[in-house]
């Protein structure tokens, strides 16, 4: 018999937390006062500026002996992605990077407190993938989703040689889908034991976009460019990531009823997310050619404190858990979770370069691979 999930009842008569560590840290950070929020922000250096060019924080800039050490204390790899796109005359096109950069520094501040830094890369996607909505938009860059899930692919590839059979992917960024796909393919071409996981941040913690009339912080619902994402970037990268003088709203209409799309973090439950259909509302470019869906100038940073402390200790217990269930230098079980046998995977599972080791670029790929 399957054991039915356990809930924990919140002060919202609509919402309710699961009774694991994921809802349980969720309870918690609901029912946190403000001072304890702070603490919490504080604990992870949230705001700092950006450390992309800080020796020592990205496995690029980090002098390559002490990358090696550190894998063997974490061995999980978190790759920030988003895109090059217009969000407005006021603030920055490559926010989506920023983002996802900004909150896995903070988290990167909190596990070096601890000894085992998680380990960051540079961003492979300072383009990304778009739906069709965005097409023709001044500002935003389009790549193929052919060449974003090949570019993904090869770098989780390179990463897993050198040790990293640990990749999340932190997204932030409407091109979900195609990360999905990525990973999908990766497995289905090269078939390696390790942990590959996605994921939408705010969708990881969509309680903390609610709007006031539902228990939230914010006065209009996450769609793009608007409240939630100028109060995300103001908090994260201080006032300079914005000019709230040039800020301007829009309030674009569907051609059908609402009720069938949700919102972008699906807060709703709604049969279909935003990303599931095309052709029932206008492209961008002749409905907000502002690149705004929204109200920006609501976007105080005060009210993205929860949903950042939420996602900082959420990627901590990601990190916490996988490396609890699988130390570094531990995978899944080869023959559980692969076609391949764990004789055949011995050699590519050692300390890459040790005795005996030999590179994942040697292995075979699966009969039928399509890459």
């Amino acid at each position: 018999m399957i054991e039915e999930s356990k809930w924990l009842e919140s002060n919202r008569p609509d919402i309710r937390f699961e009774d694991t560590a994921v809802g349980r840290m969720k309870k918690e950070i609901w029912e946190s006062g403000d001072e304890e929020i702070d603490k919490i922000l504080t604990d992870y250096g949230i705001p700092s500026p950006s450390e992309l060019g800080k020796i020592g924080v990205y496995m690029q800039n980090t002098v390559r002996q002490r990358v090696v050490e550190n894998r063997k204390k974490n061995d999980i790899v978190f790759v920030p992605l988003g895109t090059t796109e217009n969000h407005g005359l006021h603030t920055i096109t490559h926010l989506d990077n920023f983002m996802t950069t900004q909150i896995l520094e903070g988290v990167r501040r909190y596990t070096a407190k601890q000894g085992h830094p998680i380990n960051l890369v540079y961003s492979p996607l300072n383009y990304g993938a778009h739906p069709h909505h965005h097409i023709g938009m001044p500002g935003t860059v389009f790549l193929d989703e052919e060449t974003v899930r090949k570019t993904l692919m090869s770098v989780m590839l390179g990463l897993w040689n050198d040790g990293f059979r640990k990749i999340v992917l932190l997204n932030n960024h409407g091109q979900q889908w195609v990360l999905e796909s990525a990973i999908q393919e990766f497995q289905k071409t090269y078939n390696l034991p390790g942990i590959f996981w996605t994921i939408d941040w705010h969708r990881a913690v969509r309680e903390f976009f609610r709007t006031k009339a539902r228990g939230g912080p914010y006065d209009t619902d996450f769609v793009h460019a608007d409240e939630a994402e100028t109060a995300v970037i103001r908090l994260l990268m201080g006032e300079d990531s914005c000019d709230m003088e040039c800020a301007e709203e829009t309030a674009p209409e569907g051609y059908l009823p609402d009720g069938h799309f949700d919102k972008a973090v699906d807060p709703y439950q709604r049969p279909m997310s935003w990303s599931e259909g095309q052709g029932h509302f206008p492209i961008e470019l002749s409905s907000m050619p502002e690149g705004v869906f929204g109200k920006p100038k609501l976007g105080e940073p005060a009210k993205a404190k929860r949903c950042i402390a939420a996602i900082l200790k959420y990627l901590t217990l990601i990190n916490d858990q996988i490396l609890e269930r699988f130390p570094p230098g531990q995978v899944p079980p080869v023959e559980e979770v692969t076609l391949r046998s764990k004789e055949e995977m011995e050699p590519y599972l050692r300390e890459p370069l040790s005795p005996g080791w030999k590179s994942v670029y040697a292995l075979p790929k699966l009969t039928g691979a399509t890459h």
